[in-house]
């Protein structure tokens, strides 16, 4: 079997997080489309979601990759019910920032790894993160030092940066905030044989 590892994300953060861990991998992003998964899924828990996203990512690179370990990954945000996905413009960033402000904002992140057609892991974390009230003009300026690299973040913010800012209290570990839950991740590559146990 083998121990190679493939990444099916472009992700920096995801890709940041393994190469300080020390993991050996390929990144090859995969291309799903994501609402159509989602709509599988009507009324599932973001959780849920994130997870079958994650699974369906790992999988579509599985495909392409006989006998090949690939790792998905995914991330949600919720507030007050309402999901969140990447904003497209700035303005959709202050708006999804306008809502949170005063909030608190569960991000749910999960990963799997799949072999072929079977899916031999998979796990979803979540952080709950207290954003403080935002002005206008503290908004404003955050769009001004991160947009567009936020651009392509859940939610709109990155915690390894500004980001750090619009919180007042985090509960949770940061692995879960940057998009993936390592730590169950590491012992389930472990297993796996591709880290050293």
């Amino acid at each position: 079997m083998s121990k190679h590892l493939i990444l099916a994300s472009k992700s920096a953060s995801r890709r940041a997080m393994l190469d300080a861990a020390g993991v050996v991998y390929e990144s090859m992003p995969a291309d799903i489309d994501e609402r159509a998964v989602e709509a599988s899924l009507d009324g599932a828990a973001p959780a849920e979601i994130a997870e079958a996203l994650s699974v369906a990512k790992a999988a579509a690179i599985a495909a392409l990759r006989d006998r090949t370990l690939v790792l998905g990954s995914d991330s949600l945000v919720v507030c007050d019910g309402r999901r969140f996905d990447k904003p497209r413009t700035a303005e959709d960033a202050a708006e999804h920032l306008r809502f949170f402000s005063g909030k608190v904002v569960a991000l749910h992140s999960a990963a799997a790894l799949v072999r072929d057609r079977e899916c031999l892991w998979s796990h979803a974390s979540i952080a709950r993160l207290y954003v403080r009230p935002l002005s206008d003009e503290f908004i404003a300026h955050y769009l001004a030092l991160e947009w567009p690299a936020i651009s392509h973040t859940v939610g709109g913010f990155r915690i390894e940066g500004p980001g750090v800012q619009l919180f007042s209290e985090i509960e949770g570990d940061q692995f879960t905030i940057l998009g993936m839950p390592l730590l169950p991740l590491l012992e389930a590559l472990r297993e796996e044989g591709v880290l050293i146990a």
